[in-house]
């Protein structure tokens, strides 16, 4: 491209932003806080209300949070796809703008590029298939209308092979494989460095994570062994705390299983130094940040094989992978692997952080950079 970073006016579009706390919110806070020195400005706009887990109150139109600018709008209709007339307004300006997830800010800027003119890329984050409702319409529309929105971007990074063989179907031409960054200072050897049985599970409180399921397997397992424990990490999205605590008391798990809402980097250091284990259940992913940041700490993880998970399990077999619909195998499969941290407790804690030191956030910035400079210095279809 013929600018240089220092010169360029970046704008990142994601429909949910902090206060709200999930994996999109985290990707997009991480990437931005490595531009923000690179670029000329770096400017967020997302929507001014946390759809699940917030109070509800219309945040401030305008906020600087850690040095970048965020500008929130107002919306209307579907928190799965929000319309939000004002998104052409708030990328005036712009050099380069980067569309997060398939929604519609993605359609609404694709159909509408003749007449804003600004630059476009994406990053898929799951696309639209994080769950299993509605699905013959998700796959018409991604057929359709998802299909006909990419012709307007420059390119699109998929951040998981399994969005990368999807997104390959309708748009070959644009799109890049560039796996999420993860921050792994924040994890980084937390886990107990001698075997213990216990388990951690971290993710939103939604129902693709299937918390019910983990706590089935752990189940199985506390009546074999009352020495395992399970810490369920997580902000409630589909499932208040209220609704875990009440799974955890209906399989007589008081005590045994503890729920931790919206813990800090310190009590999250904390828990993980008590396990030895990440279990999750969860049916769709984006990609896995956690998963990452599990094995950061040197947790061992056995995970329900799903798409993005069950490609990490082809590159890196440390992964194990388990039907938690099937509550004693996911409790054999916690078992054996315990087992095999035991035989070589060393060895494996350091096979695992040693994946996880593969997706750190600088390489990943990086990639990024490239990315943008490939779009810019395309010519327009």
């Amino acid at each position: 491209m013929t600018r240089q970073d220092g010169e360029l006016h970046l704008v990142h579009v994601v429909r949910q932003y902090r206060p709200s706390v999930g994996g999109l919110e985290d990707f997009v806070a991480s990437l931005a806080a490595r531009q923000k020195d690179r670029f000329a400005s770096v400017r967020i706009v997302t929507c001014d209300r946390v759809f699940r887990g917030g109070t509800g109150e219309q945040l401030p139109a305008r906020e600087i949070i850690d040095g970048i600018e965020v500008i929130r709008l107002p919306w209307h209709g579907s928190t799965r796809y929000p319309v939000t007339p004002g998104i052409f307004k708030a990328i005036a300006g712009a050099d380069l703008v980067h569309v997060h997830a398939i929604d519609f800010f993605f359609d609404a800027l694709a159909l509408a590029a003749p007449f804003h003119r600004r630059p476009l890329v994406a990053t898929t984050h799951g696309g639209f298939f994080h769950s299993g409702t509605a699905g013959g319409l998700k796959t018409v529309w991604f057929n359709t209308l998802t299909r006909l929105s990419a012709t307007a971007y420059r390119g699109i990074a998929c951040c998981s092979q399994s969005d990368y063989e999807r997104f390959d179907a309708i748009a070959p031409s644009k799109v890049r494989l560039i796996e999420n960054g993860v921050d792994l200072s924040k994890l980084g050897d937390a886990g107990a460095k001698a075997p213990v049985k216990g388990i951690v599970s971290i993710g939103r409180l939604s129902h693709n994570k299937r918390i019910d399921r983990v706590l089935d397997a752990f189940a199985v397992l506390a009546r074999r062994d009352p020495a395992w424990t399970l810490d369920i990490v997580g902000t409630p999205f589909d499932w208040s705390g209220k609704d875990v605590e009440a799974m955890i008391g209906e399989r007589g798990l008081a005590g045994r299983a503890r729920l931790h809402v919206g813990p800090d980097d310190a009590a999250m250091r904390e828990i993980a130094g008590r396990a030895s284990l990440f279990a999750s259940a969860s049916v769709y992913e984006g990609f896995g940040i956690a998963l990452i940041e599990a094995m950061s700490a040197g947790l061992v993880p056995v995970v329900e094989p799903n798409a993005a998970f069950s490609a990490f399990a082809q590159r890196h077999p440390g992964i194990a992978l388990t039907d938690f619909g099937d509550a004693e195998q996911a409790a054999n499969a916690l078992a054996a692997a315990h087992d095999r941290l035991a035989a070589d407790p060393k060895g494996l804690r350091e096979e695992v952080m040693a994946v996880a030191q593969t997706y750190s956030w600088e390489s990943t910035a990086e990639r990024y950079a490239d990315f943008y400079r490939e779009a810019l210095g395309s010519s327009k279809r």
